[in-house]
This record gives structure tokens, sequence and C-alpha cells, in this order.
């Protein structure tokens, strides 16, 4: 079976892409302002599609170590095995990192706004009407500003997880035509072995009956069995090799 139609590469060229746009998102994740509403928003999302992104890896080296029981069948070698697992878990590993990554920083966040929220309640010194005005000014064009711009991220957010959402059914649709498959396999096995089974058991019948007919037959019939036998073999070494 070629890369091409082997359920394994294209599970995990599906799973390869969920990767490389959960890495993208943490990228502009490490770029954002901590404690605004875009952080907050895209620190869940990454969390969700870590775990999403673990239980395809899970499922995947699942199907391997199916296949491990009895690589021949599946026309693998334990090479090919050994590159799969390691694949798995290079997998893993980076899904990880990101997710500690993440964990980290919004367990320091906490921190850093209960803190903040502690300072906020120091008195703090009167300020003129005038500088209050022009402050509250900036800030409300800041807020409308950082709003739209979070709306847009959000929408492309959105999109994103439609498209991780359709490759997880596209996942778990190979992995149940690969279960219905090695049900399939397992019944041809099954079959197999009872053909088997039944072959031999005729094939005893014969040698048996074989064995009552020469053990009731006097020496002169064996002898006469033994020479038309033999006439028959040389009359068949004429036809199949001189003719």
């Amino acid at each position: 079976m070629s890369k091409a139609q082997d359920p394994f590469y294209i599970v995990k060229e599906e799973i390869q892409e969920s990767i490389d746009k959960l890495q993208s998102s943490f990228h502009q994740w490490e770029r954002i302002l901590p404690d605004t509403g875009e952080q907050v928003h895209l620190t869940k999302e990454l969390l969700a599609n870590c775990e999403s992104i673990e239980w395809q890896v899970d499922e995947l080296n699942k199907t391997i170590d199916v296949a491990a029981r009895d690589p021949s069948w599946y026309g693998i070698d334990d090479r090919e095995l050994e590159s799969r697992r390691r694949w798995t878990t290079t997998a893993r590993t980076q899904v990880g990192d990101v997710k500690k990554s993440v964990v980290a920083r919004k367990e320091n966040g906490n921190s850093t706004s209960a803190m903040r929220r502690e300072l906020m309640k120091l008195p703090i010194s009167h300020q003129s009407d005038r500088s209050y005005q022009y402050s509250a000014e900036d800030n409300d064009d800041f807020i409308a500003s950082e709003s739209d711009r979070q709306m847009l991220l959000i929408k492309q957010q959105d999109e994103e997880l439609d498209e991780l959402s359709a490759s997880v059914e596209r996942i778990g649709g190979v992995g149940l035509t690969i279960h219905e498959e090695l049900l399939a396999q397992e019944k041809i096995i099954d079959d197999l072995g009872s053909e088997i089974d039944s072959t031999t058991n005729r094939l005893d019948f014969v040698q048996k009956k074989v064995a009552m007919v020469m053990k009731k037959a006097s020496a002169k019939g064996q002898i006469m069995m033994i020479l038309f036998l033999l006439v028959l073999f040389i009359i068949l070494f004429i036809l199949v090799f001189l003719t």
C-alpha cells in the first residue's frame, strides 16, 4: 500500500496541519499584551486545540499498536513502526510544549491581575478636570479600537475552529474506516482457519480409507496396484515431458 493510500499518512497529514495552525496561533498569542480580552479568548482556544490534537495523536498511536501485532499483514516492517512511533512522540512533545507555555503564562497573568487589583484600591492624587477629560476621551478611543480589533480576531479564530472541527470529523471517519477494515480482515482470517480445519479433516479421512484398502488387499493385489500406478506414472511422464 502506498503512502497516499495508507490511512496512517492521511491522518498524520491532518494532524500535522492542526499542529502547524496551533503553533501559528501560539506565536500570535505571544505578541498579545496580557490581561486583554483578546489574550484571554486566544488562551482558551489554544488550550482547547491542544486537548483536541492530543486526543487525535493518542487515537493514531492505538492504530500503530494494532498494526504492531502483525506487521506483515499490513505490509509494514519494524522500521516503519518505529518511524511512526517517533512521529507521534514528536507531535505529542510539540503540543505539550505549547500547552505548558500557555498554562504557565495564564497562571502568571492571574497573579499579576490580582496584584493590580490590590494596587488600584490605593488612593491616587487628584487631577485637574481638564486632564481627566482628555484621559477619558483617549480611553474611549482606545477601547473602541481594541474592541474592533478583538471582534476581527474572534471572527478569524471562529473560522479556524470551523476548519479544525471539519478536520476532526474527517479523522474520525478515517478511524472508523480503519476499524471496519480490521473487523473484515479478522473475519477473513477466521473463515480461512475454518476452511483449513475442514480440509485437514477430509485429508485424514481419505488417508484412513487408503490405509484400510491397503490393509485388506492381498500381497498380489498390492503388487498389481503398485504396477498400475507405475504404468500410470510413466504414461503421464511421457505426455508431459516428451510431447
